[in-house]
């Protein structure tokens, strides 16, 4: 007989935090942040030779 092979049970690597944090960031902001960061990153590579 073959040996059974067991996977995890669980929710697929979906973990959910229940809690209030003193810290509320929009997610809009994280992505405007992120956005700015690289257009930076764009105009130093072509301006700083």
């Amino acid at each position: 007989m073959a040996d059974e092979i067991r996977m995890p049970s669980g929710m697929g690597g979906i973990v959910r935090y229940e809690g209030d944090s003193k810290i509320k960031i929009k997610p809009t902001f994280i992505i405007m942040a992120i956005v700015l960061v690289v257009v930076f990153e764009i105009l130093l590579k072509v301006f700083w030779k």
